[in-house]
């Protein structure tokens, strides 16, 4: 049975439609069943989709289908076509599977929001886009999806707009993912040139004869395409939109943050593999940019004290361990990881959103404690998170972080392994300090609300669960290791060696134990410096003073921006304005108005309204005329 592709974009296109259209004359109930069901049921066709592929022999799993051309302009051809194959597939059921838990959750949890019917139909819109990109079969197609899940997450950050920290953190990130979206377009036009076109099949048949390996093209188009996925992806340096982005609902951090489009960028460089395979340097810079983001970002992920940043802070440091995978070629391990993060990380972000719900979306944990008793769900949940989160045996995220750090390992790229088990311990530490800060100690939220704190609808409970199963269970996927259902299915994509690891055969059991028993000391630490010894966290403050106020500013990068890009900037166009604009080209304008201002002042007063005076002017100039042809000839 053939699928026709267009079906799972358009699913929530049609929502988008119905509920931006006439949202605001249906029901809640009605508004959110479709925005629902949109999503759902591209999930289950997405499922049939994944039957029909599996029939089909490993190298034949490929559905390929042009909807209708689009540009033709000489010899370059692009058609809005779209590509499922085992890499796109894996994508769609994360991104409508998960997208659909929470457009389920939202029901409950946005039920109050006057803009409802908006937010749903800016939710579908989103999906739309999310699926058009990772289904695309060409770079200029996924280049669209790209730009619109951008321009939908500058709306669902800034859904609050009317507050000002919300329009600024929307700006911010609309602004920051210009930035990699600029490397990203010359990429393509150096692909357009060098290939003639921008399809994926033609550009990787291609790759190897006309992209010499280690050469200057394939790491600049590849470092170039890097730039863009640093961006959307919150990558050091360009990390800095995502903390901020914590200003819109925290569904909408739960879907864009943690299951969709920040891990379009990874996405898109396994797509690449190809390309990235002929540009060992690209693939170095990869790694440690992975590597090193993540330990940056869950270093400061220890000092901060609003729930959704730390979380936010954690998703950074989880892609840094996907493109540390990318980097190292384990292109499937990057994806294991991917999917096994979307599953824990949205259910940290709902979690978060379930203990909000009934705290007035207090955010602040030294506001929280003793949440265990009156959120009993929500902290069994949102425990089975932070175990998956910090790779704690036999969670999902064990299985998929330490496949990463095998990779590393086996290839003996000690110094990428190191700062991968040391930012293991890290996240056991950060991850259970905001547990046990949460639900465990005394309560400290009386004096913040006269009511005592209860559980969340079980419209809002059911994807808690849903998501804590997965997080548990969601590991097999990889197992066993390296060759599991998920590396098995993505082979015939990205090529046996990737999906398997340089290393081969199965772990050693030392290095298997090595970061999840770093990352149970990290769990420890914490209850001991939370629980047992709440002085503790102060002491060694103290003690630091200096370097935790450096870390507890986030390394003051926000305040490196400002200085080093965005008062020269402002000063450069506070220049241009008054100089250039006001002066000169205002100017010119002005300038112009007024001659033709004073030439009218003069020649009116030829227009006297006497005849004799005309017929004298008229004969002078008679005779001037001929005066000219007599005297010229």
């Amino acid at each position: 049975m053939t699928i026709p592709l267009w079906i799972f974009p358009a699913l929530p296109l049609v929502g988008f439609m119905i509920n931006g259209l006439l949202g605001r004359r249906l029901p809640r109930r009605a508004v959110g069943g479709v925005a629902c069901a949109s999503v759902g049921l591209g999930f289950l066709i997405a499922l049939q989709a994944v039957r029909v592929l599996l029939v089909l022999p490993p190298e034949a799993r490929a559905i390929r289908q042009i909807v209708y051309p689009w540009i033709g302009a000489g010899d370059f051809q692009a058609g809005v076509g779209l590509l499922l194959d085992p890499l796109s597939a894996v994508m769609v059921l994360v991104v409508t599977g998960v997208g659909f838990l929470i457009h389920v959750y939202s029901i409950g949890y946005m039920h109050e929001d006057p803009d409802y019917s908006r937010y749903f139909a800016q939710l579908n819109l989103f999906i739309f886009f999310m699926l058009l990109l990772v289904l695309a079969d060409n770079y200029l197609l996924l280049f669209v999806g790209w730009e619109g899940v951008g321009c939908t997450s500058y709306m669902l950050i800034g859904f609050w707009f009317e507050r000002e920290a919300a329009a600024r953190a929307g700006f911010k990130a609309f602004i920051v993912n210009r930035v990699g979206d600029a490397g990203f377009l010359i990429a393509l036009f150096l692909l357009a040139t060098t290939f003639g076109t921008l399809d994926y099949l033609p550009i990787f048949d291609q790759a190897s004869a006309l992209l010499p390996a280690g050469g200057g093209l394939a790491t600049a188009i590849t470092l170039l395409l890097f730039v863009g996925a640093t961006a959307k992806s919150a990558q050091v340096p360009l990390y800095v939109w995502l903390p901020d982005a914590m200003e819109g609902p925290t569904p909408v951090s739960a879907l864009i943050h943690a299951a969709t489009m920040v891990t379009a960028g990874v996405y898109m460089v396994a797509r690449s593999h190809v390309l990235f395979d002929l540009a060992p340097l690209s693939m170095w810079v990869v790694a440690w940019i992975g590597a090193l983001t993540a330990l940056f970002s869950a270093t400061i992920a220890l000092t901060q004290f609003d729930m959704k940043r730390i979380i936010a802070y954690s998703t950074i440091s989880q892609l840094g361990y996907m493109f540390l995978g990318a980097g190292l070629g384990a292109y499937a391990s990057a994806m294991f990881h991917l999917t096994t993060q979307a599953f824990f990380k949205a259910l940290l972000f709902l979690a978060a959103g379930s203990v909000m719900h009934p705290l007035h979306n207090e955010t602040d944990i030294r506001r929280m404690g003793g949440l265990y008793q009156p959120l009993r769900l929500t902290s069994l949940t949102f425990l089975a998170g932070a175990l998956a989160n910090a790779g704690i045996f036999p969670f999902a995220g064990f299985w998929s972080k330490d496949e990463i750090l095998w990779a590393a390992l086996a290839d003996r790229h000690l110094g990428l392994w190191a700062v991968g088990v040391a930012t293991a311990f890290i996240t056991g530490l950060y991850t259970f300090r905001l547990y046990l800060v949460i639900f465990a100690g005394s309560p400290r939220w009386q004096g913040a609300s006269h009511h005592v704190p209860h559980e969340s609808p079980p419209v809002m409970g059911w994807p808690l669960m849903a998501l804590a199963l997965l997080s548990f269970i969601g590991g097999g996927l990889g197992i066993p290791p390296e060759a599991g259902i998920l590396h098995r299915f993505l082979g015939p994509v990205l090529g046996a060696e990737q999906a398997v690891g340089e290393g081969g055969g199965m772990w050693s059991v030392a290095a298997a134990l090595i970061s999840p028993a770093l990352a149970s000391a990290g769990a420890l630490t914490a209850y001991e410096a939370y629980i047992r010894r709440p002085d503790l966290p102060s002491l060694v403050g103290e003690r630091y003073g200096r370097w935790y106020r450096l870390v507890a500013n986030r390394y003051s990068v926000d305040e490196g921006y400002y200085a080093l890009v965005v008062r020269p900037v402002a000063a450069t166009a506070a220049v241009l304005w008054r100089i250039v604009d006001d002066s000169i080209v205002d100017g010119t304008v002005n300038a112009v108005g007024k001659i033709v201002g004073w030439s009218g002042t003069i020649l009116r007063r030829v227009q006297t309204g006497y005849v004799p005076t005309y017929i004298v002017v008229f004969l002078l100039g008679v005779v001037g005329i001929l005066a000219f042809l007599l005297w010229g000839s």
